[in-house]
């Protein structure tokens, strides 16, 4: 059977760890189903590590790469702090200018975050139509301080930052720009549908919300979008949700364009949006924090005992959350 486009479906990845991952004593969280990054016990405190690929861009590759691997590791309630990147050009269509610019993007975004680049490994690559990106990212947290995707507790609230699909809505307006244009969307709206990608960094209000209240999880939505996150979250933390469709904020441009392919916002790809799991208490202390510093947030539901499933209330009348075995985008390079 040949494997779609996109991330590995969750249970054959569940399937595959469960059959070969083998963790020392001092591997506090290893691979896992809906957990961003990996924690590892440093004794005082815990190293954070995760790995992610660019593969639907070429645009700001290395800032794209920096900051999207820096939201995995700061959804741990780390700081993220070294960066590795392999890079991999292709034949026939690299110069010294592209690298000397992707390496400009990194840096960039390396003193925008306050991370070091201290590693990895750049080369022309055969077989290639355009540069990949595989970034590393490590970050470090204290032991009391650690926050994963599957803390999540029945009674919490739900907050969702920004809106999405953030990282969609900016990959669709820059790969389709002509088409859009063609098609009588207005420049206004593209324009600030492509500057989405500089609006992807989730570790402001990550770290915000650390620092002011005790967060029992956070998630990264990036491929699958919203709906795959939240699905994540639940299995991970063994608990069933329920959100209201009218409180997801669904960015006008992020509709209009998915609209015009026929795709599911919430089934889009959605890095900069951040998904936090508190007490209810706690989440009024958040949403007041994120207004005040100018980032959007949203309280988009709650969490539930897991027998009552993973539903979405529209109009007022509740219905199993879609899922989405491929990211919504993929039908745009299919």
């Amino acid at each position: 059977m040949t494997l779609p486009v996109g991330k590995l479906r969750g249970s054959f990845l569940a399937r595959l760890f469960d059959k070969h991952v083998t963790l020392d004593d001092r591997v506090v969280l290893g691979p896992r189903v809906g957990e961003d990054a990996a924690v590892i016990d440093m004794g005082d405190r815990y190293l954070v590590a995760t790995t992610d690929p660019i593969t639907f861009v070429t645009e700001d590759l290395g800032w794209y790469a920096l900051v999207v691997n820096a939201n995995d590791v700061a959804v741990r309630g780390a700081a993220p702090r070294w960066f590795l990147a392999t890079c991999l050009l292709p034949e026939g269509g690299a110069s010294e200018e592209s690298v000397e610019a992707l390496f400009a993007q990194v840096g960039a975004a390396c003193r925008e975050l306050g991370v070091s680049l201290v590693g990895g490994h750049t080369e022309v690559t055969h077989g290639l139509d355009r540069p990949l990106v595989i970034g590393t990212m490590l970050g470090e947290v204290g032991r009391d301080r650690l926050v994963t995707t599957s803390g999540a507790r029945v009674g919490d609230a739900l907050l969702l930052t920004k809106g999405v699909p953030l990282e969609g809505t900016s990959i669709i307006a820059r790969a389709r720009d002509a088409e859009l244009r063609a098609r009588g969307h207005a420049e206004a709206l593209l324009s600030r549908a492509r500057s989405y990608l500089t609006k992807l960094s989730v570790v402001p209000e990550a770290l915000l919300a650390v620092e002011l209240a005790p967060v029992h999880a956070m998630h990264d939505p990036t491929e699958g979008g919203l709906a795959t996150a939240l699905w994540e979250l639940a299995e991970a933390a063994g608990v069933g949700l329920s959100v209201e469709a009218e409180r997801i904020p669904v960015l006008p441009e992020g509709r209009a364009l998915c609209a015009e392919y026929g795709l599911d916002p919430l089934g889009t790809i959605a890095s900069g949006a951040l998904l936090l799991a508190l007490a209810p208490s706690d989440a009024g202390v958040v949403l007041h924090a994120c207004a005040r510093d100018g980032i959007d947030c949203a309280y988009i539901g709650r969490v539930q005992p897991r027998e009552s499933g993973v539903t979405i209330a529209v109009g007022g009348r509740g219905r199993e959350l879609p899922q989405f075995p491929q990211d919504e985008i993929t039908r745009l390079f299919g």
